[in-house]
């Protein structure tokens, strides 16, 4: 088992590099408050604030996915991308950070990054993404699912070490960490 601060420091790693991956740098700023791509959909100037990952994820879910240690995963990448929520780890398991983003499903999918999947999570669109190339491609998923002005964004990493989550695949355990936490957010959100 890595000691908590290990296992954040390598989540810390996990974002950031994330950050880079998914910053959308190219836009040009509107008078609507949002930026767009001259090749994409725009992006919102700020996250939804109808919802705070660090509050309202319910401590039954957490206990359920046995995830502790939270801490604060605010960040902000070049283009405007904002990620507001905290971060977790599961002992053993997967560390996970749950943030909402102004990036939008429609953003997400035009970004065309490898095993893309979408789905829906109750009534809301979602798309799942791998946004690491190379060996440890399959250790990392995002999922975002759609809110208003952005998305609810599960960013889990999962190395095959870990002891009790290693086996599975990431996408599938970010999946159904979202089909826990979705429910929970306003439906106006």
């Amino acid at each position: 088992m890595l000691p908590s601060s290990n296992v954040f420091r390598a989540v810390g790693l996990t974002f950031g590099a994330v950050i880079l991956l998914t910053g959308c740098g190219s836009g040009d700023n509107n008078s609507s408050g949002s930026t767009t791509s001259k090749s994409g959909p725009s992006l919102p100037a700020d996250v939804p604030r109808t919802y705070d990952p660090c509050r309202d994820v319910p401590e039954s879910v957490l206990a359920s996915e046995k995830l502790h240690g939270q801490q604060t995963a605010n960040s902000d990448a070049d283009g405007g991308v904002k990620w507001r929520g905290c971060a977790w780890v599961r002992s053993n398991g997967y560390a996970v950070s749950i943030r909402t983003t102004n990036l939008t499903v429609d953003v997400v999918r035009a970004k065309k990054f490898p095993d893309s999947q979408e789905f829906t999570v109750g009534t809301r669109r979602a798309i799942s993404t791998r946004q690491f190339e190379g060996p440890h491609i399959k250790e990392a998923c995002t999922v975002d699912v759609e809110m208003k002005g952005g998305s609810l964004e599960f960013n889990l990493n999962n190395p095959p070490s870990n002891r009790d989550t290693g086996s599975i695949d990431s996408c599938e355990l970010a999946r159904a960490l979202a089909e826990k936490v979705v429910p929970t957010i306003p439906p106006t959100a």
